[in-house]
Order: C-alpha cells, then structure tokens, then sequence
C-alpha cells in the first residue's frame, strides 16, 4: 500500500458556491494554488453511528467536542483494496483526524464484527475506545462525493477541495457498491472547504470578500440526517437510496 498521513491537525472553513463564483475563484487565484497530482475523484464514506444516531445529534447540537467513526476509501474499491478507519474530532474550532490504512475486508470485518485487524498501533487503540464508548456502532450512511483539491504553491499546507454532486444512502451501505445515492446539493453548486493550519492568507481573503464568497455552517452527514433521514423516519421510516 502507499504512504499516507496518519495525523491531520487544521482549521477548515466551509463556503457554497455557485457555478460563476467557482469559475472566478479557480481563475483568481491560479497563481497561489495548484491543483493536486489526483484531478477530479470520487471519495466514498461510511459513517458509523449508533441505532438512534446518537454521534450525528451530538454533533449537530454543536459542542465544544464533537467526534465522527467513519470508513473511507478514494474511488469505489474492491474487498481486498485499500481503505482507511477514521475518527474525526472537533474541538474549539480545530478539527483533528486520526486514521488507519487496511483492505476493505479487514475494516468490514473488525467493525461489523469485531474481528480485530493486525494493526496494532496507537491509533488503532484509539479507534478501538471510539467503537467501545459508542457501541453498539452500526454502518449507517453512505456518502460520495466527486472532488478535486488544490494545495499552496508556496504553503503546501494551505489546502482547498471542492466536492460536486454529494450524494447518500441508507441501503447497501458499503463502498464495494458502487458511489449512487441522492444529492443534497442544489443543481450548480459546489462546497468548498478551506484547510488551514493557521490563519486564512490576506490574498485569499481579499478575493472571497470580492467575490462575495462567504462562510456557512456545513455537515455532509448532518445535512444528510437533518433534511432527509430524520423526515424519513418521523414518516415510517422509508430508506434513501
């Protein structure tokens, strides 16, 4: 498997834009930010949640920490591809990522199982408290969405994805399916997420105030359980496919 970063420690900041501000921005701004060796791929997710959603109704209540489990893997996989174990954590603004790499059968197997993987490290551990803590967790939602990202020219740390077409599911939730669901987004547009791991360069805020690009409170699994799952089961509980 290839190398790749086990910890994530950043502010990131969320805006919506629309078709002509993208277009303005990615023409702007070419001389501070390139895009990355990937182009446009699909990231596909599975969050893990309680029965009741317990992890997502916590988040949404927007405390001083909050933490996701969720299973991802860039590009639909197979059972033996590589995939990662995450826990995503939130605390006074600065958002922390810890996770793992191992095959999708591996991450199927110890979550849906508790058949444990032969990683062993401290994050493992980690992950392993997560799971205990919330048990029982269940595969509950199925995420993909069609990105590409850019860093800094001058500061490779200074990130920007843009996620297309933000799609979900509550049936076959498992990312050897395929990446269909029902987009949450409205025709057009597109989120974008600022990854910083500090203050927000003058130049890029310059140019979203020109722009008039602003900031919004934004959860693709909260947006997906506030405005469809949570409807869904007042109503009898119809699944989204």
């Amino acid at each position: 498997m290839a190398e790749y970063q086990e910890n994530f420690k950043r502010y990131e900041k969320k805006y919506l834009l629309d078709e002509r501000q993208y277009e303005r921005l990615r023409k702007e701004m070419s001389e501070e930010m390139e895009e990355d060796q990937y182009g446009l791929h699909t990231i596909c997710n599975i969050y893990y949640d309680t029965p009741d959603f317990q992890l997502i109704r916590m988040s949404l209540e927007k405390p001083i920490y909050k933490e996701k489990l969720r299973m991802r893997s860039y590009g639909v996989p197979s059972k033996m591809d590589e995939v990662f174990l995450e826990i995503k954590k939130k605390f006074k603004g600065v958002v922390y990522k810890r996770r793992v790499s191992m095959t999708d059968e591996e991450a199927m197997r110890y979550l849906n199982h508790g058949i444990h993987p032969k990683n062993d490290g401290q994050i493992m551990h980690e992950i392993e408290w997560v799971v205990k803590r919330y048990a029982p967790l269940r595969p509950m939602v199925y995420i993909a969405y069609d990105r590409v990202a850019l860093f800094g020219k001058h500061n490779p740390d200074l990130r920007m994805t843009f996620d297309r077409r933000i799609r979900f599911r509550t049936e076959k939730v498992d990312l050897c399916a395929g990446s269909y669901g029902t987009e949450i987004l409205d025709p057009g547009q597109i989120l974008l997420e600022v990854k910083i791991p500090g203050v927000m360069p003058l130049w890029m805020s310059d140019l979203f105030a020109e722009l008039k690009i602003y900031p919004v409170s934004f959860s693709k699994y909260g947006t997906c359980y506030q405005n469809y799952i949570l409807p869904a089961m007042e109503q009898g509980g119809k699944s989204c496919a």
